[in-house]
């Protein structure tokens, strides 16, 4: 499933992403070691606050403009757009809770749900994860959380996805914890419905981490009508995703470009690669939602053994019903 990309000067090697731990500190600081002496590269395995040179940025532009002379059939692009759901269940049968990590650093970079979840916070409050997949951001939240009041619900596209957040052998709909939801949701289905056992404009944080991404974009308008309808006045989105030119974008050779920075993975779910403007376009034009910040984690990783450079670049943000 790996698809791997060389560039020289400087060598960038692609590989399979998922999300990186980012650094301890306030909202999107994004840890704080930074590269001031280029002959110290290969000393750490990662480095903070990347800057690209319009080297990196045109290498990149030149590779994904090689994509556009290969992309995915119209043939197969209609079989990817139209049953998503197929590659997403294939996905989970086989990795089921073993391929993604907690994700513990949350409430570090979004301290917000420290608060919510600290014995101090003794107001009622609703956290929905929309695709909670194996409950990696879902457990870690409940199983610290000291708010006797916390409502957490776990939603996922698949059905396979959500039995298996429902067989841990955390899972109870009273956890001692707090109270645990799962159920099966679509964030951009057209009826406009919300989860199972959810009252509309209930919410108070709803958690997206590389959820966006797998969004066709003639989805993203009703996507963020969805949301509309879940969270309360005032209620907030804490979001991650994939930003443009990151080397899983680059890395994809023939075949695998669906659209404009939209593709197609090797197990066949889709991935779309977004900007700081973008999401300013779909979460305040399209969503009416005010933005409480938007920032780019820019991360330089290094394999010291065989001295590549690997540019990653990563969307963060905050957003709030208005």
């Amino acid at each position: 499933m790996t698809e791997e990309t060389t560039i020289s000067k400087p060598p960038l090697e692609v590989r399979n992403g998922t999300d990186a731990t980012v650094g301890k500190g306030l909202p999107f600081t994004f840890g704080r070691r930074i590269l001031e002496n280029e002959e110290d590269v290969f000393t750490h395995n990662a480095w903070d606050h990347a800057e690209w040179g319009q080297e990196q940025i045109d290498q990149a532009k030149e590779l994904i403009a090689k994509q556009y002379d290969h992309p995915v059939s119209e043939f197969d692009k209609k079989m990817y757009n139209e049953n998503p759901a197929k590659f997403w269940d294939i996905f989970y049968k086989n990795n089921g809770e073993k391929f993604f990590k907690d994700r513990n650093w949350l409430q570090i970079e979004f301290p917000l749900l420290f608060e919510v979840t600290s014995a101090d916070y003794q107001d009622p409050c609703t956290i929905l994860e929309i695709g909670c997949g194996a409950g990696n951001t879902f457990y870690p939240i409940l199983n610290q959380n000291k708010n006797p009041h916390l409502k957490i619900y776990g939603c996922d596209y698949l059905k396979v996805a959500v039995d298996v957040v429902k067989s841990n052998e955390q899972f109870q709909p009273n956890h001692d914890k707090g109270v645990a939801y799962s159920s099966v949701w679509d964030l951009a289905n057209p009826e406009g419905q919300i989860p199972d056992d959810m009252e509309p404009h209930s919410v108070d944080i709803v958690i997206m981490v590389f959820v966006f991404l797998a969004l066709n974009p003639n989805q993203w308008a009703q996507a963020v009508k969805n949301l509309a309808k879940v969270l309360k006045p005032g209620g907030k989105i804490l979001f991650r995703d994939y930003g443009r030119y990151d080397l899983a974008q680059v890395r994809f050779k023939k075949e695998r470009l669906l659209e404009d920075n939209f593709y197609i993975r090797g197990d066949g779910t889709r991935v779309y690669f977004f900007t700081e403007d973008e999401l300013r376009e779909i979460f305040g034009t399209m969503g009416g939602f005010k933005e409480v910040k938007i920032a780019t984690d820019r991360r330089l990783l290094v394999n010291r053994k065989k001295q590549f450079k690997m540019y990653r670049n990563w969307l963060q943000a905050m957003f709030e019903v208005a």
